[in-house]
């Protein structure tokens, strides 16, 4: 069994798996119709189910190793703006990160694996996820049993900075742990032509959004790499009335646990002690979201001996600052996190992620099954 013939044999249905759940998204934890549909094939090709939640384990063969291959299914409430035939059909809802895309690259290396299961000396686990996008959704499959008995995982994210066709390989830190934070700066409101009768939060706030932005460039080891970003801010009314809140929201990024600690910790330090300064209050919200994706190097490795095995392009991908909760199961299972590049400018797919004319080019959509497809067979040779 080839696994690129395989799934180069199946590419048209992988695109219109593609197509059909990017007509209709879900966001996160909504995801009813989409599993729904995978559950029904993986049943059919004699998977065994586990619901959890919108979320689905399914288990085929037998053996003492076990992989698991894990693809996210949740939407954004993005309005899409593509003019394309497969255009999003839900009002304020977008597959705009490439989730469709991940669900239907794994829903066909399911179908391969299924057809070849006597070739797999083990256990092949697919783990459909949902809630990627803010909701941890990867802590609850967890909760469900996603990693029971799992020897190693492997998950796949199409991606906008590699070339099309490319599988971007790295060892260690990969994407970046995340948090956000909020500051609710409480003054004193009043007329906007008596300001000393005030105690005016707006001035605090912008105190507040340049101070923070000293955390990284004084607070942090220059030889490390933080982010912290202010990206919203909502106060006032109108212009005669100076309010007396205002309200600061934000993210912030790391690739160390011991520098994500000094992010938090300046963060409220600096909230309060401005808002302090000046006579006001803060109340001040500081939480992690997930964790840094760290790829296992030995597991790396292997991708990349597998990658060249079967002939598939690779290459290394640069770490981002994004964050991806797959990083829950590599805390818990030795594995990696892998990119299929899919920027090709001849057909304008160029926007990134999160965007509304975010795309994928569709056409190398089954080199990542026949990735995920070989993962698994060379793993339980």
């Amino acid at each position: 069994m080839d696994p690129v013939k395989e799934a180069e044999r199946i590419k048209d249905q992988i695109i219109a798996w593609r197509r059909d759940f990017h007509m209709w998204p879900e966001l996160k934890y909504e995801e009813e119709r989409t599993s729904k549909i995978v559950e029904e094939h993986l049943r059919e090709w004699g998977y065994r189910i586990k619901r959890v939640g919108t979320g689905i384990i399914a288990d085929i063969g037998e053996g003492e190793k076990t992989i698991a291959l894990r693809a996210d299914m949740d939407a954004l409430p993005v309005q899409e703006e593509n003019d394309v035939p497969y255009k999003s059909r839900v009002p304020g809802k977008m597959h705009a990160c490439g989730h469709d895309a991940h669900t239907a690259m794994l829903l066909g290396a399911g179908k391969i694996i299924a057809e070849h299961i006597d070739e797999f000396n083990g256990r092949v686990r697919l783990v459909f996820q949902p809630a990627e996008e803010g909701g941890n959704g990867a802590l609850k499959m967890i909760e469900g049993g996603a990693l029971k008995g799992v020897d190693a995982i492997f998950g796949f994210h199409v991606w906008m900075d590699l070339p099309s066709g490319v599988i971007g390989i790295r060892e260690g830190p990969f994407l970046a742990g995340a948090g956000f934070f909020e500051a609710k700066i409480i003054g004193k409101g009043g007329h906007g032509a008596s300001p000393h009768e005030t105690v005016d939060p707006i001035p605090i706030a912008s105190e507040i959004v340049l101070a923070l932005q000293t955390v990284v460039s004084r607070n942090v080891d220059p030889k490390e790499t933080a982010v912290v970003s202010v990206t919203a801010i909502n106060g006032g009314t109108t212009f005669n009335v100076i309010p007396e809140k205002v309200s600061l929201k934000g993210t912030f990024r790391f690739y160390k646990n011991e520098v994500g600690d000094i992010l938090k910790k300046r963060i409220k330090e600096i909230a309060e002690g401005v808002s302090s300064a000046h006579g006001a209050k803060a109340k001040v919200s500081v939480q992690d979201l997930t964790p840094p994706t760290i790829n296992d190097p030995d597991m790396a490795q292997f991708a990349r001996e597998v990658a060249e095995k079967y002939g598939l392009r690779h290459g290394e991908v640069p770490p981002t600052m994004g964050a991806e909760d797959f990083a829950y199961y590599l805390q818990r299972v030795p594995g990696a996190f892998l990119a299929l590049g899919i920027r090709n400018e001849e057909k304008g797919i160029v926007y990134p992620h999160h965007h509304p004319k975010f795309d994928v080019d569709e056409d190398v959509l089954h080199l990542g099954t026949a990735m995920e497809v070989a993962l698994a067979r060379e793993f339980l040779r």
